[in-house]
């Protein structure tokens, strides 16, 4: 799955996996605008995952156990 793989392109956490980013980072883009595109579609995904408390739903991926 592309959430699991894709790295935070630039910034402090530059090269860090999007689902291993500190939720406050990603609440910042949530208050100040995501980037536009892929990165900020998945940096979206990723903020309603972690601030609704579904990080578990990372698990799987971080397993390399996406289901297929």
């Amino acid at each position: 799955m592309a959430l699991a793989e894709m790295r935070m392109p630039f910034g402090k956490y530059q090269g860090r996996l999007l689902i291993d980013l500190p939720e406050r980072y990603v609440v910042w883009f949530a208050n100040n605008g995501f980037p536009e595109g892929r990165l900020g579609r998945m940096l979206q995904t990723v903020h309603a995952i972690k601030v609704n408390g579904l990080e578990y739903l990372f698990a799987p991926l971080r397993h390399g156990k996406t289901g297929r």
